[in-house]
């Protein structure tokens, strides 16, 4: 394993971060397809002894359960000072907005229902999941940096965002005082390159890590498109993402199969491998040990200019999709998908979800 800095801040962190949306209970939340508390913590110990020590999770995922399950695994399997763990916050709910619960008291209550769940006196890198249009960016900025204060994070991060938006929220900061998003988390893989325009030669220039979730495309720059797995079939979120694009797609995932054979790897190493040229720490999830296996090759396997030229050069752009194309001003009305799963504020969560 290789370890780098995670931007300018002080956290040295593993080449390959550990995603945390498929851990969880599969009632709790959106997702059908995530894997129970036992095989989260042999993924999670494989993955440790692999020398991954930087875990990515959120308080949307699962219901929370993801955060419970990761907090008590790596309680039993690490020391708490040689891990880094990263987790996210939503947006304020319609709800939160007409009771009055301002853009600081809502940081506020998430951190401390994040930290009850995982069981931990602080987080290192507290993201804010998606920009939202409905809270002033001071108070973002101001609640953020008090949960800093308070000691409750060590740093910030931010996820799903336009260029713009970061450069904007980070000079905010510089001038007032407050703390700087020190990452980035958004979406980009081989076969969603958007971020190669603008966001990455920002964040270059300006020392902000990326750490790009999706890294493989929901599995499929993992495998050919004549392939299946439970989460293919299962994963509408993430057909809305990618269904739209597979006839272009296909002609990048076929040269990852050359690739593959041609070094004798898989193809997650070849496509992670792509990423990790451009990026600091992808997030790559794992409902299965082996995948941990595959992620890992990836940051020893080393491909020529020519082999990464051959990998894009059949790329196109592409619309944006997902949380950034449902999250914008003209629908900051509406409730985003994540926010259906609001029950994760409550801070006996892990009391009453704990393993027998």
């Amino acid at each position: 394993m290789e370890y780098t800095k995670l931007g300018a801040s002080d956290l040295e962190v593993s080449r390959i971060c550990l995603g945390c949306m498929g851990f969880g209970d599969p009632q709790a939340g959106q997702h059908s397809w995530t894997v129970g508390e036992d095989a989260t913590r042999e993924i999670i110990s494989h993955a440790l002894e692999a020398g991954i020590n930087f875990f990515d999770t959120a308080i949307a995922y699962q219901g929370g359960t993801s955060e419970a399950y990761l907090g008590r695994a790596l309680n039993d399997f690490a020391e708490r000072e040689n891990v880094v763990v990263a987790t996210k916050f939503l947006p304020r709910t319609s709800a939160d907005i007409e009771s009055g619960v301002t853009g600081q008291q809502h940081i506020a209550n998430s951190i401390d229902a994040s930290l009850s769940h995982l069981g931990m006196d602080y987080v290192d890198l507290y993201i804010y999941h998606m920009w939202d249009y409905n809270t002033e960016l001071y108070d973002v900025m101001e609640g953020l940096a008090q949960v800093v204060a308070a000691g409750k994070a060590r740093y910030i991060g931010i996820a799903n965002v336009y260029a713009w938006q970061l450069e904007r929220a980070n000079a905010l900061a510089e001038r007032e005082g407050f703390p700087q998003f020190v990452s980035v988390q958004n979406h980009m893989n081989l076969i969603f390159r958007e971020d190669e325009r603008e966001m990455l030669p920002c964040c270059v220039e300006e020392g902000i890590a990326l750490t790009p979730y999706s890294a493989l495309a929901s599995g499929r720059l993992s495998r050919l498109p004549s392939e299946t797995s439970k989460r293919l079939e299962e994963d509408s979120y993430a057909r809305f993402k990618y269904d739209a694009t597979a006839e272009t797609d296909a002609l990048v995932i076929e040269r990852v199969a050359e690739l593959a054979k041609n070094h004798g790897v898989s193809m997650t190493e070849v496509s992670l491998t792509w990423l990790l040229t451009k990026v600091d720490a992808p997030v790559v999830g794992a409902t299965k040990k082996y995948h941990i296996d595959g992620a890992v090759g990836a940051v020893a396997l080393k491909l020529s200019t020519e082999e990464i030229g051959y990998l894009e050069e059949p790329y196109v752009p592409h619309a944006i999709v997902g949380v950034m194309a449902q999250n914008k001003p003209s629908d900051a009305h509406k409730e985003h998908v994540w926010l259906a799963n609001a029950k994760y504020l409550k801070k006996d969560f892990p009391a009453e979800n704990s393993r027998s």
